[in-house]
């Protein structure tokens, strides 16, 4: 069980990194107990979360996806929800990221932050391909966002 954080083709330096795995673990944890009516927590079997410019996103993007545009995240899914194990690989395109954060007025870290849980929520099997799955999708990141500036 083990969250490991890599760049590619960028030089993006996170912060926090054992705290970020203790709530991230936590997110997890919650997800598995809310979307199992209490019966099974999720566990964390291997997340690789890869920083990496908007370039390299892109070209992943077309290639693994077939679109042709930027995107601050890919997830690519490796979970075994019935057996309570998140896995998978995170990639998180900085340079986006760091635009988005402008954009939507918030900080560059705090943009990240709620990337890296999105995905997390991804691999708990959380969609947002929907106006109302998008909604909870938005909802989730809110709320283990309020828990890590307050309780992590």
């Amino acid at each position: 069980m083990d969250i490991e954080y890599f760049n590619d083709d960028c030089n993006y330096r996170l912060r926090d990194k054992r705290r970020l795995r203790r709530w991230l673990r936590e997110v997890a944890r919650c997800e598995g107990l809310a979307r199992t009516d209490g019966a099974q927590a999720f566990d964390i079997g291997h997340i690789n979360y890869v920083f990496c410019s908007s370039a390299r996103e892109l070209e992943m993007n077309r290639r693994y996806l077939g679109h042709d545009y930027f995107t601050d995240i890919i997830t690519f899914d490796d979970s075994d929800l019935e057996a309570g194990i998140i896995a998978g690989d995170i990639y998180i395109d900085v340079e986006t990221v760091a635009d988005n954060a402008a954009r939507y007025g918030s900080s560059p870290l705090d943009e990240m932050h709620r990337v890296m849980v999105h995905g997390v929520l991804h691999l708990c099997g959380q969609g947002d391909k929907t106006p109302d799955t998008e909604r909870t999708m938005h909802e989730l990141e809110d709320k283990y966002l309020e828990a890590w500036n307050i309780t992590i």
